[in-house]
């Protein structure tokens, strides 16, 4: 896949929000009237596209009967120790952020605390976050293979 594209309220606070995740900005250019980029991180490419006027993002994660965009997924078992450890982290950074750049960054909402589960023969630890226009991003750990 070459990436995945997310319509963005404010694309400035968008790329302080995933530059926090570890995603770096490669490209900016315009779309139509509109600025766009690309950034590269956790094995993959997004695209931000700011749109003009938006309207609130459905309630993907909350709403059972939503149909359409779920979530991005991200394996993070080669890059962090554990799932917790980086979420907390991550929350503790994005506090910080909060406090000192209050225009910028929010304190991170997390969707769904890390848990267990089993997916085919593989044991993941899964957690849910919310980007800065409330899509829900999924992070996954691989704990173990079942034989």
């Amino acid at each position: 896949m070459h990436h995945a594209s997310i319509r963005t309220a404010n694309i400035h606070r968008a790329i302080a929000f995933y530059e926090k995740l570890g995603f770096t900005v490669s490209e900016r250019f315009t779309t139509g009237i509109t600025l766009a980029c690309w950034l590269k991180g956790l094995d993959g490419r997004l695209e931000l596209i700011q749109i003009p006027e938006p309207s609130p993002a459905p309630d993907a994660f909350g709403d059972e009967h939503y149909v359409g965009y779920y979530h991005l997924s991200f394996d993070l078992t080669d890059s962090a120790t554990d799932l917790p450890s980086w979420l907390e982290s991550l929350k503790e950074s994005f506090k910080e952020a909060s406090e000192q750049n209050p225009d910028q960054f929010q304190p991170l909402k997390v969707l769904l605390e890390p848990t267990q589960q089993m997916i085919g023969n593989h044991v993941y630890e899964v957690a849910f976050i919310a980007d800065t226009d409330g899509l829900p991003l999924e992070f996954l750990y691989l704990i173990k293979t079942q034989t």
